[in-house]
């Protein structure tokens, strides 16, 4: 039986029925904002999804303390993680949209072991060619980030 949903929740999102109760998941920690369960398409042994229970698509979307209690999680999961699959890293990101490779519009953090023969490459390899970008438009784009905070 699905135990109550009291934050909210999307009908068709996959994490929300997982929340739910609707569809299984293997669970690894869970307090009253976050869940945590091991991916079921993993990128490696371990690989563990954290999600609020609350549905938030993007970081834009999440209140910020309930974004602490993430990370809080997080950094407590991570070094259990890595632990239990003898892991001596990890990998510790989120994708953020669509075009960033967000596959469940509900905001999660990944922790993916790293093993030094994984094959794994840094978050830099996810980029081809980097912009050459000259001074000035640096210093505009750090104005236009600072004037947003």
């Amino acid at each position: 039986m699905a135990k109550p949903l009291d934050y909210p929740a999307m009908d068709d999102c996959i994490f929300c029925q997982i929340v739910a109760g609707d569809i299984p998941s293997r669970t690894v920690y869970e307090d009253d904002t976050v869940l945590a369960f091991l991916d079921a398409n993993p990128l490696a042994r371990g690989h563990t999804l954290v999600i609020p229970k609350a549905h938030h698509e993007t970081m834009a979307d999440l209140p910020e303390d309930v974004g602490g209690d993430v990370f809080a999680a997080l950094h407590e999961l991570t070094p259990a993680v890595e632990a239990a699959v003898d892991a001596p890293a990890s990998t510790v990101a989120f994708n953020n949209g669509e075009e960033a490779g967000q596959e469940v519009p509900h905001v999660h953090g990944h922790i993916v072991p790293r093993f030094s023969d994984d094959g794994g490459r840094p978050i830099h390899a996810i980029f081809g060619d980097r912009p050459d970008l000259p001074e000035a438009e640096l210093d505009d784009i750090a104005a236009a980030i600072g004037d947003s905070v």
